[in-house]
């Protein structure tokens, strides 16, 4: 059997603008996996998250959490890799966006591997949306002052707010910390006008996810085609030796890509993922 590996995006890409799998969707990858076909997802999401949403597909290969930050096994249900970002620097950023008077949603592992997302009380519109959006999550702990431990790993700092507030912090992190901390800034897709700013460790990125996650399951990056629609995809899209992008990518992602299909809301990467799955069973 000719191998085949893929790694997909979730939201914009795989996920429709409901953020949920289509039908189809759920039918095709289930069936590829079922065939031999190794596949599975990297997201800026948690796993708790990602299953919140996905969970209908029975994924068995390693999963590429926050944007890279984390491999997690979904069958052993247990962390299998990672970038962390040390205590150190996540307090100093902390306390940077403290003077522009914003505090962030901490994401880290605790001393036996669970998520937790650590925050101050909740009052801006953007974080009681998020928070809203995963009712009942264990995950959240309010705390009086917010700092990461050593007790915690930090896998992410993560603003959300108006891009007028979160400019002027990822300036001033940018200009003090440099190449020691990886920035990503982007638009939700779900809460309206609201972007998402975030600092991880500098080589906690999709690019170097796909390399972590190819040694895992026994390929180079150049055996994986991905499939992305925004900027954080980027280095994933710099690695792969196939790079597809649905229709409604950034433009920016759009130049980099081999191959554009219908967009997230067309089903896409299903239909992309059908073909190829069809293109294996007739060389067996």
């Amino acid at each position: 059997m000719v191998a085949s590996y893929f790694l997909t995006d979730l939201d914009g890409t795989l996920l429709s603008s409901h953020a949920k799998p289509s039908d189809l969707t759920i039918d095709v990858i289930t069936s590829a996996l079922e065939q031999g076909i190794v596949i599975s997802y990297a997201t800026a999401r948690s796993y708790q998250s990602s299953q919140a949403v996905i969970s209908a597909i029975p994924w068995r290969y390693p999963l590429v959490l926050y944007n890279g930050a984390m491999l997690f096994d979904p069958i052993e249900k247990r962390v299998i890799g990672g970038r962390w970002l040390d205590c150190e620097r996540s307090n100093a950023i902390i306390g940077m966006g403290k003077r522009y008077g914003i505090t962030p949603l901490l994401f880290a592992l605790d001393e036996q591997d669970n998520e937790r997302v650590h925050h101050e009380k909740l009052g801006r519109t953007g974080d009681l949306q998020f928070w809203n959006s995963r009712p009942n999550d264990p995950r959240f702990r309010e705390v009086d002052e917010l700092c990461s431990t050593e007790a915690l790993r930090t896998l992410m700092l993560t603003y959300i707010g108006q891009l007028e507030e979160l400019v002027p912090l990822k300036n001033a992190v940018q200009d003090v910390m440099g190449s020691e901390v990886h920035i990503h800034l982007v638009k939700d897709n779900y809460i309206a006008d609201h972007y998402f700013l975030e600092f991880s460790h500098p080589e906690a990125n999709k690019g170097m996810g796909l390399r972590l996650w190819a040694d895992l399951v026994g390929c180079t990056t150049k055996d994986v085609t991905v499939f992305g629609d925004n900027l954080n995809d980027t280095g994933m899209f710099l690695e792969a030796g196939r790079k597809v992008a649905v229709a409604n990518a950034h433009p920016d992602l759009l130049l980099l890509a081999d191959e554009i299909v219908l967009s997230n809301d067309e089903d896409g990467v299903a239909l992309y993922l059908a073909a190829a799955r069809s293109r294996v069973g007739t060389s067996e």
